[in-house]
């Protein structure tokens, strides 16, 4: 497993400084590294998706564990530095990991296929809630994920109904899948040292899968948080068919899962 030391040498012999715009903090903490991938459960064989490489700190450890790892990377520089450490015992995609900001890049769903896979990924702060919703919403072949993020986010993902963090990914989270905030992380187990604190979170998915139109509930969720502070009655108009025990005097932030979906229900009625 790269230490610190080994992490700045590979950068440096090739002129190399972390680059910001591409969310590079390198985790270089070994017991969280591992923390993260025995919480994941991988087993030999099983595949694995990572979103940001960067030098193999942790694409090392989970090949060296008999994982298949397709790993995706933006930063040419640091698919080099993967391609000579690992070769072909890694499926690396050079590139963007999304297309837009609500679907998978073509060459991760291409490489996925129909396999069941499990994210484990130092996530770039940047992409993460985008790669988390679209994997958990799209994807009902991802087993779990298991990843690093910004403390703020992993907040946002656990939020219950009622204070400023519930929103639409909280909801989307709480109706699919299960958070778990595994671990804390300081900033001094990254390099460069980011300003903000970062969260080990997992993500496992509700099985079976409830039967939910997530196609039309991403478009519901903005709807009614776009206006949180407004009551549901303002937002939904007066012609809106609530159900009982639903007052249109509530605000979204209040709102349940169960009783989101019974609007979301409602809402269907109405096309």
């Amino acid at each position: 497993m790269q230490s610190l030391t080994e992490i700045k040498a590979l950068l440096a012999e090739r002129g190399l400084r972390p680059r910001h715009r591409f969310g590079q903090n390198f985790l270089h903490d070994h017991n969280l590294l591992n923390r993260l991938i025995d919480r994941s459960g991988v087993q030999r064989g099983d595949l694995v998706l990572e979103i940001g490489p960067g030098t193999g700190a942790l694409t090392e450890p989970l090949v060296e564990r008999g994982c298949r790892v397709i790993a995706c990377e933006i930063d040419r520089d640091m698919c080099a530095i993967v391609r000579q450490r690992l070769g072909d015992r890694v499926t690396l995609i050079e590139g963007d990991c999304l297309d837009g900001k609500h679907a998978m890049s073509p060459a991760i769903v291409a490489a996925i296929g129909d396999e069941p896979v499990t994210l484990v990924a130092n996530l770039p702060y940047q992409v993460a809630t985008s790669v988390m919703a679209n994997l958990l919403c799209d994807y009902p072949s991802c087993r779990g994920q298991y990843v690093t993020i910004q403390r703020e986010v992993g907040d946002r993902l656990a939020a219950l109904p009622g204070g400023d963090a519930w929103g639409p990914i909280s909801v989307t989270m709480s109706i699919l899948a299960r958070v778990e905030m595994v671990a804390s992380l300081p900033p001094s187990c990254f390099w460069p040292a980011p300003e903000v604190r970062s969260a080990m979170v997992a993500i496992e998915p509700i099985q079976p899968r409830p039967e939910v139109d997530m196609a039309a509930l991403s478009p519901f969720l903005h709807t009614l948080f776009c206006k949180r502070r407004k009551q549901i009655g303002s937002i939904l108009g007066r012609s809106f068919p609530f159900p009982s025990g639903i007052d249109p005097m509530l605000r979204p932030e209040v709102l349940t899962p169960a009783q989101i979906l019974q609007l979301l229900a409602a809402a269907g009625t109405m096309e």
